[in-house]
């Protein structure tokens, strides 16, 4: 699918001297490396050229939407409501959101350091395996079914009305499910980061997109070739980590025949995550107020900023 008209699209030599050239970057290689999801690849360069002008670009947009949250308050004649700003980062799986989202969530704690900026993943709203079970639709996880998209717009609902301590489900890619245990909490942010495949659906049944509680959303974008690559090589590296655990997920295909288990990795790939990808993932693309495209190698080289 052709990336979308509506963006004024920009190359990386382009992008790097948006105000972001004389910015600092306080990010150390130890950093990027601990942020980094698994098989993904980023570099000091990558934080200065794409995500340094990036974040200044945000703080424009959070420069404004504190002051029209005072403004619409003034003219209601009431005193201000803390409201936080809300950032959704979207694209396939495999494609590089963990890392986006984590690094942003870095580079943001250290420039705004009088508020406070947490993360949140989707995978936490997904319904748990025996749910899905129940259902039938296992083999759609990941689907915008597979989700309880109520639960997850009455957390952002619960986000913007500046209620403390929300619990959210945490997801283990290591068990592949939900665990009910250790929530995560949602802490009345200044900032928010809210990472996932399906924040820029639409939920059926719903009056409302996901998307409609972003002031700013971010869409990594690559060719559905290279993220398969990406994919797979990904499943190589959980087969290597799961050797040596027996509770591990993956434990079943790292101890078996290796090209068997790729095998099915490929065709996890066409008939699920592909599929998503072409018929709910890609389709939101055009939602996002930013596309970070990505070529061989996870390199980023092309910016596209939203127009209308």
């Amino acid at each position: 699918m052709a990336l979308p008209e509506n963006y004024n699209y920009y190359t990386r030599d382009e992008w790097r001297n948006f105000h972001g050239k004389n910015q600092l970057n306080t990010v150390t290689q130890e950093e990027l490396h601990s942020i980094a999801a698994l098989n993904d690849r980023i570099s000091l360069k990558d934080v200065q050229e794409i995500y340094v002008p990036l974040r200044h670009l945000l703080h424009i947009y959070l420069h404004h939407y504190q002051h029209l949250v005072e403004d619409r308050a003034d003219f209601r004649g009431v005193a201000p409501t803390h409201t936080p700003f809300l950032i959704g980062i979207s694209g396939s799986v495999a494609v590089g959101k963990s890392t986006t989202a984590r690094l942003l969530q870095l580079l943001l704690s250290r420039s705004l350091p009088n508020q406070k900026v947490q993360l949140i993943t989707t995978d936490g709203f997904l319904y748990p395996n025996a749910e899905l079970q129940r259902q039938g639709i296992l083999e759609r996880k990941g689907f915008p079914e597979s989700y309880d998209m109520e639960k997850l717009l009455t957390f952002l609902d619960q986000v913007k009305s500046n209620q403390p301590k929300i619990a959210v489900p945490r997801y283990s890619h290591q068990v592949y499910d939900v665990l009910n245990d250790h929530p995560d909490i949602i802490d009345q942010p200044d900032v928010l980061i809210v990472e996932g495949i399906n924040v820029l659906q639409l939920p059926s049944n719903q009056q409302i997109y996901v998307s409609d509680y972003f002031d700013f959303s971010i869409y990594v974008d690559a060719k559905p070739d290279l993220i398969e690559e990406w994919y797979l090589d990904r499943f190589k590296v959980l087969l290597d980590t799961a050797l040596q655990d027996p509770q591990n997920h993956y434990y079943q295909y790292a101890i078996g025949d290796r090209d068997e288990a790729l095998k099915m990795a490929h065709r996890v790939w066409r008939d699920v995550n592909l599929k998503n990808l072409r018929e709910y993932i890609l389709p939101t693309r055009n939602r996002a107020d930013l596309i970070l495209h990505k070529t061989q190698h996870h390199v980023i080289d092309k910016i596209g900023l939203r127009r209308y």
